[in-house]
């Protein structure tokens, strides 16, 4: 067990879990990266924290996420979040592709899935839930990268690319920060900056549109149009500029930020996926603890490693042979889910964690 889960901590949330351990009211903000089918390795883990340990707060948790991270988000903030997960499980894994779809066809499969998850009230449980306020990140095309002609927006993409491996910020002439939040409180990243950034307020017209944006990865889905309360023009895919959420979240005290994450690596963008010099900045993570498999939790794994969009590919023809492979890492998720209630629960969390500067170093 205790060798399935790591915990790394900023500056701050190092101090107080050293110093006082963890319990749900020390949680302001819980956070959740995009990456497609690797959140099925969270899935058990998402069940005990959102089904069980964060009950019996009272004050609001702030939710932010983009792309996969903003969709299970959304699910565990329905009434009955047990009953949304397994919705929301079964559609994702049931998703099947022709050899080569067309981004039509993959928008047309992301929307079932969306509308298995989300039912007639599920907009209302949502944004009235007692105290999860969800915050759903997207990015708002500009230039090449809004058009929907391939011989356009690769040249875009290519263009930001470029950019962006010279100086991140770059990202800002291409593309700019959305960010939907729940009016009802505004959220300690409000006011977050580094990039040209959109503030719309949710509620029950948009919330679907922003979840749909908000995973609409460049060239594989269309981008998403005419978002009611939100500026005219094409949002994508909010992992563009926020992957793994490594933003400046501006916890006022010195609570904590909860980041269950399926790698023990942040990668700030998704265009910085293949940019090894890239590195998060870790001014913005103070308050962040996060929680992440090891690499031998991983290695236990069928194929040695998490569901990812390759499967897609690698299975194409076979999709009872790649659920089953889902299923499996769904399953072994459980010892995530249980390593952390122990830790937390004994206070051994007090002694395993370790300074997320660590990661630096290891790379």
């Amino acid at each position: 067990m205790t060798s399935s889960i790591s915990f790394w901590a900023g500056k701050k949330a190092y101090s107080k879990i050293r110093s006082s351990g963890l319990s749900p009211n020390d949680v302001n903000v819980m956070a959740g990266a995009a990456g497609g089918p690797k959140w099925l390795v969270l899935n058990q883990l998402d069940r005990a924290l959102f089904t069980s340990w964060l009950l019996p707060r009272k004050s609001p948790l702030f939710l932010v996420g983009s792309s996969i991270g903003a969709w299970r988000f959304a699910t565990v903030s329905h009434e009955d979040p047990p009953d949304a997960i397994d919705r929301f499980q079964e559609a994702y894994l049931e998703q099947t592709y022709a050899a080569n779809p067309t981004p039509e066809d993959v928008n047309a499969e992301v929307v079932k899935v969306l509308n298995r998850l989300m039912r007639p009230d599920s907009m209302s449980e949502i944004l009235s839930h007692p105290f999860f306020r969800l915050n759903i990140l997207s990015v708002r095309c500009r230039g090449l990268t809004g058009s929907s002609e391939r011989r356009l927006l690769i040249p875009g993409l290519i263009l930001s690319a470029m950019g962006n491996a010279l100086f991140r910020k770059s990202l800002g002439l291409s593309f700019e920060r959305v960010l939907f939040y729940d009016p009802r409180d505004l959220p300690p990243f409000f006011d977050m900056t580094g990039f040209p950034i959109h503030k719309v307020p949710l509620d029950a017209g948009n919330l679907k549109p922003a979840l749909m944006a908000s995973g609409s990865i460049p060239l594989i889905m269309p981008g998403v149009t005419e978002i009611p309360g939100a500026p005219a023009g094409v949002y994508r895919d909010g992992g563009v500029i926020d992957y793994h959420l490594n933003i400046p979240f501006m916890n006022p005290d010195d609570r904590i930020v909860l980041f269950p994450h399926y790698t023990e690596r942040i990668v700030p963008g998704w265009l910085d996926k293949q940019i090894p010099w890239r590195k998060p900045e870790y001014s913005h993570m103070d308050n962040v603890l996060l929680i992440a498999p090891t690499r031998s939790f991983l290695d236990r794994l069928p194929n040695g490693k998490i569901p990812d969009r390759t499967d897609f590919r690698e299975f194409f023809g076979r999709d009872k042979e790649r659920v089953a492979y889902w299923r499996k890492v769904v399953d072994a998720g459980r010892e995530l889910a249980d390593g952390f209630i122990d830790a937390v629960e004994t206070g051994s969390i007090r002694e395993r964690v370790k300074p997320i500067a660590e990661l630096t170093a290891r790379r």
